[in-house]
């Protein structure tokens, strides 16, 4: 009889304690609403889908036709393989100026020996890439070095790679445009239109995605990276090469930025010292729209990806559209402020979110 009671109390004692846990544990694992919209891209893409809203509307079927698409997927493209390389900088706290005039340059490099001197095409194509390598390379040796800001260093080497670009190119061809033809093969996998609309640059633009996607988000990278732009005497401390990974991250945009010079040259036939510019701040332009920190820590591919297409579709809708095409700065401007507030904004709900309870606690 006493056994008996004693089983009944041992089970009943066993029930009670599964009840009381049992809330604890999760009932389902599928992502919430709140969950998604406290994503720290969340922001960059409610922003793209109210501008490419707004654009559907007041460009009519020239936007949303495959020749509208095409300009601005065309645009997103060429900026987001130099925004997504500036982007990994930023979340390190880094910034690169220097995109601007290693564009060009690169550009250049292989119009003048490709073009000008009739070398063949795969040594243009290294030298312009070799370029950026170095570039990047100093730029990065300066900052770790020096402990200077590397917006003043990067501006540095902006303005001095402008003034090697344009002095070479006159002293080596007396011009400042350079004529190219390339070879068919090197067209077709660098510079050519598929279905004489979409650049080849948009494959290359997700392959750049894919590679930085999985190396912020699927490896030790990715984590040292954002430890950096948190506390790079933090990171140091904690064993990560912090002065290795900065130069890596520099030597990558810089290449980033040749690439995107050498295809511009081999699309368009030719190569200008003065092109490449708007690269600088649209391409940061893009990555903050993106809900990347300006001071560092805090991004996401996904966000620079949004930012960039969010962008281009501005830069280019506003042509779909009876308005004048002198607002798109405006527009842009205001875009800019309204994506940091939001991304801030949801910055904030993640941040200070505190899961509820699933049950009460029982008295």
């Amino acid at each position: 009889m006493t056994s008996k009671v004693l089983d009944q109390s041992t089970k009943a004692i066993s029930q009670t304690d599964q009840e009381a846990i049992a809330p604890v544990t999760p009932q389902s694992s599928a992502p919430s609403l709140g969950a998604l919209i406290r994503r720290p891209e969340m922001g960059s893409f409610i922003g793209m889908i109210a501008v490419f809203a707004f654009f559907s509307v007041f460009g009519g079927s020239n936007f949303m036709s495959l020749g509208g698409a095409a300009s601005w997927l065309n645009v997103a493209s060429e900026l987001g393989i130099v925004a997504l390389p500036v982007g990994l900088l930023m979340i390190a706290g880094y910034l690169d100026l220097s995109v601007g005039s290693v564009l060009p340059a690169s550009s250049m490099t292989i119009a003048i020996l490709a073009g000008h001197f009739h070398l063949p095409i795969i040594v243009g194509i290294l030298a312009s890439l070799g370029f950026g390598l170095a570039i990047g390379f100093i730029n990065g040796v300066l900052v770790v070095r020096t402990k200077l800001p590397s917006f003043v260093v990067t501006l540095a080497t902006l303005f001095a790679v402008a003034g090697l670009t344009l002095g070479l190119s006159v002293i080596l061809t007396g011009s400042t445009s350079v004529a190219l033809r390339s070879a068919p093969a090197a067209k077709l996998l660098l510079g050519d239109y598929i279905g004489g609309k979409f650049q080849v640059s948009i494959f290359w633009w997700i392959a750049v995605m894919a590679g930085v996607g999985f190396l912020l988000n699927f490896s030790r990278y990715g984590n040292w990276i954002l430890a950096m732009g948190g506390d790079s005497i933090s990171a140091r401390n904690a064993g990560i090469p912090t002065d290795r990974l900065t130069i890596a991250l520099f030597m990558a945009s810089g290449m980033c930025a040749a690439f995107v010079g050498m295809s511009q040259a081999i699309l368009y036939n030719s190569a200008q010292v003065a092109a490449g510019q708007s690269f600088i701040f649209n391409s940061i332009i893009a990555v903050v729209i993106g809900g990347v920190l300006l001071t560092g820590g805090y991004g996401s591919v996904v966000g620079i990806v949004l930012g960039t297409l969010t962008f281009s579709i501005v830069s280019q809708g506003i042509f779909y559209t009876g308005f004048d095409a002198n607002w798109a700065s405006l527009i842009i401007g205001v875009l800019l402020l309204l994506a940091v507030l939001m991304n801030n904004t949801f910055r904030t709900m993640a941040l200070t979110y505190a899961p509820r309870k699933n049950a009460k606690a029982r008295p």
